[in-house]
């Protein structure tokens, strides 16, 4: 799973210690039917999405949330409610992190928090489910995995996906052989938005109840606009379509839908990357391209990245978005609705389908099931946060290549790229007083 010993895995044992199932601070010995105390920070699209599954896994007890939205924080807190379940409420995610009490954290925040509230977490004692991406730059990623090894974490990453039971019948059989020599792989997501896309709103007042300079954190300080917050009605928020906080349709759909290549190839990492975007339609103010195809050389096949906004024409059949993986025998196309095996022309390979099975289709409460089993054992969850960091740099990697226009040749083993024209941007500035540090 690791070539060539790179810097991911290099060094980064040194100097920890054996690894125990008690807490660094709490000193609780986990036993089989204890419950984890999880605090939640973050509680708007994703996070209730999370702490609604977490309070169907009985080996969860959420005991806190945080958002700097009062809002967020009060919907979070009724919706334990209604589970019977008694949450404490703050503002500050520093006080989650310091809070002895608490055993593992949430962090479903905008993209550009989520390394420094990781390696915080790490660094307290906690235990981490953190979303997708894993990071906003690609030497934060870095660090998020040494943070982890260094500290005796684990930590879990948002890409459910490798929980669902239609993406593990896709690792299977591709690992099986079963669809031949493989050499082109296909990731693709389609949809159609207006023209004037999500609007053109001046810059505001924050509304009240949003603690803006605390929701800006690490990234620049700029004013108060609507898109750049990003909180809808209804929708996922639009921050992620602004550079100062995450990395558009690439890092959004193209994490989860490049991940399955990673899973069923054992987490290898491109040679080089070249991708091309723009806003070719859309007459909004984001900042990320509508149109946008990537291109990634792996040691043994190519694989290409397409998102096209503006055309929702879907492609094998009704799907706007999936995962194909081509071989000399046959193709296999893997979705979250199905999984299914196209045979080749004179092939031997029998054709196959698996959809419409409701157990397959469960990913979230999995993926919450085996974070806390984890948590228990001290394995290695299924999205453990390399693999993550790995899916992520890739498509990170796409960003940089289409904004700086340039290909890139990715070096793993110290994790950097080739062209120095580009090394820089691997790496996010931070606002004062915030820092990164292992």
């Amino acid at each position: 799973m690791y070539p060539n010993d790179g810097i991911l895995r290099r060094d980064v044992f040194k100097g920890v210690g054996a690894v125990f199932t008690a807490s660094l601070f709490t000193g609780k010995i986990r036993g089989a039917n204890d419950r984890v105390a999880v605090g939640f920070i973050g509680l708007g699209a994703m996070g209730s999405g999370n702490l609604g599954y977490a309070m169907k896994v009985p080996e969860a007890q959420p005991v806190a949330v945080c958002d700097v939205y009062q809002p967020h924080l009060e919907r979070a807190v009724e919706a334990a409610r209604k589970r019977d379940v008694q949450v404490k409420a703050v503002k500050d995610f520093r006080e989650i992190i310091a809070d002895r009490s608490i055993d593992a954290v949430c962090i479903s925040t905008p993209d550009h928090w989520h390394a420094y509230m990781a390696v915080e977490a790490c660094k307290a004692g906690k235990d981490v489910f953190v979303e997708k991406p894993a990071s906003k730059g690609v030497e934060e990623g870095l660090k998020m995995v040494q943070a982890a090894r260094k500290y005796n974490r684990v930590v879990q990453a948002g890409t459910m996906q490798r929980s669902g039971g239609y993406f593990q019948k896709a690792a299977e059989i591709v690992k099986s052989g079963a669809i031949g020599d493989i050499t082109f792989c296909h990731a693709f997501q389609s949809g159609r938005t207006s023209r004037k896309g999500f609007g053109n709103p001046p810059d505001s007042d924050p509304p009240a109840g949003l603690d803006w300079d605390m929701w800006l954190g690490p990234a620049p300080k700029v004013p108060f606009n609507a898109n750049r917050w990003g909180v809808k009605t209804a929708g996922f928020p639009t921050f992620r379509y602004f550079w100062d906080y995450a990395g558009g349709a690439m890092t959004d759909w193209g994490v989860h839908l490049i991940d399955p290549l990673h899973q069923c190839f054992n987490d290898v990492m491109p040679l080089a990357i070249s991708a091309n975007g723009s806003k070719f339609y859309v007459q909004d103010n984001r900042d990320t391209p509508d149109t946008l195809l990537a291109t990634f050389r792996y040691p043994n096949f190519l694989a290409s990245y397409e998102s096209r906004t503006c055309n929702p024409m879907p492609m094998f059949g009704p799907h706007g978005s999936g995962t194909s993986i081509h071989g000399t025998e046959g193709t296999i196309i893997v979705l979250r609705r199905g999984c299914w095996v196209i045979p080749n022309e004179k092939s031997s390979l029998a054709p196959a389908t698996w959809e419409k099975d409701p157990a397959m289709s469960e990913m979230n409460v999995p993926h919450w099931k085996n974070f806390i089993a984890c948590i228990k054992s001290r394995e290695k969850p299924i999205s453990d946060i390399e693999t993550c960091v790995r899916s992520s740099t890739v498509c990170l990697l796409a960003n940089l290549s289409m904004r700086y226009k340039s290909w890139l040749d990715w070096d793993e083993k110290n994790w950097t790229v080739a062209q120095d024209a580009v090394k820089p941007h691997l790496k996010v500035p931070y606002r004062s007083p915030w820092k990164l540090k292992v």
